[in-house]
Formats: structure tokens, sequence, C-alpha cells
């Protein structure tokens, strides 16, 4: 059987209600959201990726009112950064809230949030008392997914329902930005530029190099996205 696709807002809202997992649209790539405050619907997302347990996934509010309860003590600088960006492309690494499970930070005192632009995806959020934890919705180590189609080719039925919104206007990762002693660090390059981020900020951010222990945020393994087709190395005038 394959994997069920359509754009019932209902039905994905009840599915994950009931703590299922279902494939939902952002403006950057597919994502593979749960309940993030049910343990065991986040679990089922690094199940069904084969995601390593070390590696954290994104939070996902509708309104700024609800990061209050997924991270406390906002950094300086944050409250700016979410007026420029949000919605949209911007993952900030804030001190998290008790009520986070440890499965969705991957055991850490802190957690990635950001507030997706994608029109499907906020109606969706309105109708759920809760923010979806979601990493791109792809097998570990795969391209991530730009189009229902793609979800479905690399998952299949392993993902109950994909909510189709057409293909993804961003095509890439969020840029994910951290406050680590008394300083914003460049965690991952996404669909905001660094341009932007130092014209908010007043100062560039550094860049964090991929730690070898415990991972602050998503996308910073050494290898993180690979194509299943060889590639080929050639000049212009061999094609």
């Amino acid at each position: 059987m394959g994997a069920q696709v359509g754009t019932d807002l209902a039905r994905a809202a009840r599915l994950l209600r009931e703590g299922g997992v279902v494939a939902v649209p952002t403006e950057t790539v597919y994502g593979l959201a749960a309940n993030a405050f049910d343990a065991e619907a986040a679990l089922q997302v690094f199940v069904i990726k084969e995601r390593p347990s070390f590696d954290p996934l994104i939070v996902h509010v509708g309104e700024r009112s609800e990061v209050a309860r997924v991270a406390r003590d906002l950094p300086p600088g944050a409250e700016a950064l979410m007026d420029a960006f949000w919605p949209g492309p911007l993952t900030l690494v804030l001190p998290r809230s008790a009520e986070v499970p440890d499965v969705v930070t991957s055991g850490l005192d802190t957690v990635g949030v950001r507030m997706p632009a994608h029109p499907l995806l906020r109606e969706l959020l309105g109708l759920l008392d809760f923010p979806l934890a979601a990493p791109s919705a792809n097998p570990f180590g795969y391209v991530s997914p730009t189009t229902a189609q793609h979800v479905a080719d690399q998952l299949g039925d392993r993902v109950p329902y994909i909510l189709d919104g057409g293909p993804c206007v961003v095509g890439v990762e969020s840029t994910i930005l951290g406050h680590e002693s008394g300083r914003w660090r460049l965690y991952r390059p996404g669909g905001i530029g660094m341009e932007d981020v130092t014209r908010v900020l007043g100062k560039e951010p550094e860049v964090q190099a991929q730690s070898p222990l415990q991972l602050p945020a998503p996308g910073m393994l050494a290898s993180h996205y690979a194509p299943r087709k060889p590639v080929v190395l050639g000049d212009l005038d061999e094609l």
C-alpha cells in the first residue's frame, strides 16, 4: 500500500492529536511532524526516519505566544530576530521549558524553535493546542524533500498521511542560530542570509564548528545530506 497524500487538514490534525506522525509542508522542506509535548509520538519520528537519538528536533509554533510554553529566559536579541524573520526560515536554539520532553531535545537543556510561514501548516497549527516537532521528512542522511511526492517516494507507507502543500518555495532548511557565552552563533546556514541576521543584531554571528560529542542543533553532522545516485565529475565539453 502506498503513501496517503492529500489536503485534509482535519485528518492530519486528528492523527496528530492521537499521537501519530504526519508529513507536513513548510516553506523550507517537508517535515515529519508529531506532537512536541508527546514523547512517544516524537520517538516515532526518530524510528521512521532512522534518525540517531543524539540529533535533536526543531519545534514549530503557530504563534509567538506559544514560545513561552517551549522556551524560557530568551537571550538578548531573540525578540528582535523573531520580529524580523518570523514567520520564516529561522530557527532559534533557546533554553528549553520543562514541558518539552528529552527525546525532542536529545537530552539537551536547549530546544530549537521556529515559526513556519507555509499557510497550510500555519492553518494546521491553528487547529492544534500543541506545537509540532518536525525534522525533514526523509530517511536520515537523504536529500530533504521539497514536494509531497518526494516524501512518498522516500518514506512510502511508513508515514500514515502526507499533507500536500505544493512545492516548497525556499527549498533549503532553516538557518539555525544559538546563543552561547553572550554571543550569537550560526549552527546551520539556511534560508536566512547572514547579512540580514547581522543587520538585525548589529554584529555578525560566529560560526559554530561541528561538535564531536553532542550536537547543539540539527544539521551539524559531518555527513548530513547524500544523494542516492552516483556523482560523476567532468568538464562541460564532455556532456
